[in-house]
């Protein structure tokens, strides 16, 4: 429970309705219990692939230019690269089955700078994830109703990330299962209306193939074959919204239920397979069906009314305005993908010091409840800014996500060559990754150049000040590590030099020294066996010297992202924290004073020390509370941004209840 939530009570209630209570860490089922099965991982990670055919296919064939038959060529070449970069993707899920996507990728197999590039591009991609698929569901919701209402359609775009911030501090699949049924209608609406357009149309085959080649001969006598071949190209690169979503099974392996590569693959198939048929369905149904681009509807909901002409106005209407719902609520659940795996990225780069370590922190929800929260803000944002456009966002989405596409393909094929003479079927692996690198950064070189003044240059701006801010972050982190390298050094020499004068002590393996019941009792919170934990032992025995003859270590263990990957990795987690506690006591034991230590995991050390203090001071009553806090000489702009300032936060709590705490300050020059 947070200080918050002790002093007014109602917060717990309200945060118990509306986010849920806190899990229990300890349940060695908990990993079984949230993990997702191939189905769920379909909708939950695979509905941002699945609705980019709501506005992938509409991009290409607005760049048709009154060639709409040539989106069968463009529909063909997609698919082609729907299952190129799939199976790649897969190869990279096989590759790296704790998960990571394109930044591991970029990271191990290229280098971690170009594993950072890599992930600050596909972190500004999961925010446009969300931003675009709840502007394009907005879109799709207000393609039915009249023009008067479209002042309403920001403010409704913007409402529905706040609802979808909520549902993701619940934890991933809670959201996931509140949305499936979502997500069956939207599947069944669309197979529906693909097959039975192209079925009513297959009646008539030998008319509609002698348009289409008529149509294919026109366009060639207009354009020439090079003229005509750059206008499919054209659309095929403008069309790369539909691919974006392929990667975020790669990203999302540790929520997917064991075994991990095996549930992600089934996952991928689904994906790739529903995909795949949607827009081949919808591309060929445009050029069918002649559809015509609207100002005020979207492609699909004209080509619904279009199909559904000839039916009786209250069952077209129904059935279109069905359709449209379920477009519009299933992209809201495609920005699940922004949620689930943005956050994902964050903790990885947090982890790896490019980003704010807080960032792989995890709520009592066991969601990197920051990382939730960041996301959602900076989409709010980009959509106020951008005015929700989906043209300008689907810009902005495809260059990032195909500089993390084309990483990932090079880094496999560079794996691939190294390891050549390891594999046996090394040459088809590495086809598969080629391909893709040349489909992959084909279509992120055409769209940057096209779309350069219509807005890509935003995103490569704001795609290299986020890199420029990582790796200012990175030297910042790295300079820190050295610092605290040298106070541990200096701390431990300062123990060995104290030590050799103590005579008559074994110092490899000290005998238990027994409480002293008449002397003062102090009690150090330790984040680990290092500087800060031995520098302020170390300063208790100087300052307030044979006054405490009891020392208590109280080490929390904080759960982070990282940590949190499976059962096995926690109980390793629990030994190391279980391992600092002995490590102290021994040091206690050197010095000739009684040493104990306690110790426990969570989310929220503030709350774990004030659990264990509470029992504490009632059986060690004639105690003091000591604690460490870094302080540098020159502050970094981002420092309060970098660094964990606990301390002060337990001694606020400390204080507020009458508990005395004494905080030594440890200078880092």
């Amino acid at each position: 429970m947070t200080e918050a939530e002790e002093s007014y009570p109602f917060i717990g209630k309200f945060k118990n309705i509306f986010i849920g209570k806190a899990k229990a860490i300890q349940d060695k089922s908990i990993f079984h219990k949230l993990s997702l099965v191939a189905f769920f991982a379909w909708i939950g990670l695979g509905a941002d692939g699945i609705t980019s055919s709501c506005y992938g296919p509409e991009e290409a064939f607005r760049n048709l230019q009154g060639h709409p038959m040539l989106a069968i060529f463009v529909a063909l070449g997609t698919v082609f690269t729907i299952f190129i970069v799939s199976a790649s993707y897969s190869q990279i899920i096989k590759l790296f089955p704790h998960g990571g996507g394109g930044y591991l990728v970029g990271s191990k197999l290229l280098s971690p700078t170009v594993g950072m590039i890599s992930g600050c591009a596909l972190i500004i991609d999961y925010v446009l994830t969300i931003t675009i698929s709840v502007s394009s569901g907005s879109d799709a919701l207000f393609s039915f109703l009249p023009e008067s209402a479209h002042v309403y359609k920001l403010g409704v775009a913007i409402g529905g990330v706040c609802l979808l911030i909520l549902l993701n501090l619940r934890g991933v699949k809670e959201s996931v299962l509140s949305l499936t049924p979502i997500f069956i209608v939207f599947m069944a609406a669309h197979l529906f209306i693909i097959i039975y357009a192209i079925a009513i149309k297959a009646n008539d085959f030998q008319a509609v193939s002698l348009e289409t080649s008529s149509q294919l001969h026109s366009s060639v006598s207009q354009l020439g074959i090079w003229g005509t071949l750059f206008i499919i190209l054209k659309a095929y690169s403008m069309g790369a919204g539909t691919f974006t979503g392929i990667e975020a099974v790669s990203n999302g392996m540790p929520i997917l239920r064991e075994p991990k590569v095996k549930t992600a693959k089934k996952t991928m198939i689904l994906m790739a397979g529903s995909l795949s048929f949607l827009v081949m369905g919808l591309m060929v149904a445009y050029a069918l069906y002649n559809v015509q681009i609207s100002s005020t509807k979207t492609l699909n909901a004209v080509l619904f009314e279009n199909v559904t002409a000839n039916w009786s106005p209250i069952w077209s209407r129904g059935f279109v305005l069905t359709t449209l719902l379920s477009e519009a609520a299933l992209l809201f659940v495609a920005a699940q993908t922004g949620f689930i795996d943005g956050p994902r990225i964050m903790a990885n780069m947090a982890i790896d010091k490019w980003f704010p370590k807080k960032f792989a922190s995890l709520s009592d929800r066991l969601v990197t409840m920051n990382g939730v929260v960041l996301m959602g803000l900076a989409s709010i944002l980009l959509m106020a800014l951008s005015r929700g456009s989906v043209q300008l966002l689907v810009v902005l989405y495809s260059i990032n996500v195909f500089i993390t596409f084309s990483i990932s393909q090079l880094g496999m094929v560079r794996h691939w060559w190294i390891e050549r003479s390891k594999l046996a079927h090394w040459r088809r692996k590495l086809s598969i990754n080629g391909i893709g690198f040349i489909l992959t950064t084909f279509i992120l070189i055409s769209v940057t150049v096209i779309k350069f003044g219509e807005g890509g240059w935003i995103t490569l701006v704001i795609t290299g000040l986020f890199i420029l801010i990582a790796i200012n972050i990175k030297r910042h982190y790295f300079k820190t590590t050295v610092r605290l390298s040298k106070v541990r050094q200096k701390a431990l020499s300062e123990v060995h030099e104290a030590l050799s004068h103590i005579p008559n002590i074994d110092h490899h393996d000290p005998p238990p020294v027994a409480f002293n019941p008449d002397a003062k009792t102090a009690i150090i919170l330790v984040s680990g066996f290092g500087g800060t934990g031995l520098y302020t032992f170390l300063r208790i025995n100087e300052s307030f010297k044979g006054i405490y003859q009891n020392y208590i270590f109280i080490r929390i263990g904080v759960i982070n992202s990282k940590i949190y990957r499976g059962s096995e990795e926690l109980e390793h987690f629990k030994h190391n924290v279980k391992d600092d506690g002995k490590k102290y006591e021994k040091i206690a034991n050197q010095f000739g004073f009684y040493g104990k230590s306690m110790w426990t995991i969570g989310t929220d050390p503030v709350s774990e020390v004030y659990q264990i203090v509470k029992k504490l001071i009632r059986l060690v009553p004639n105690s003091t509370f000591f604690g460490g806090q870094l302080v540098f000489s020159k502050t970094f702009f981002m420092s309060q941004l970098l660094h964990n300032h606990t301390i002060f936060s337990i001694q606020k709590r400390f204080f507020k209840f009458g508990i005395p705490i004494v905080i030594f300050p440890i200078k880092i020059e």
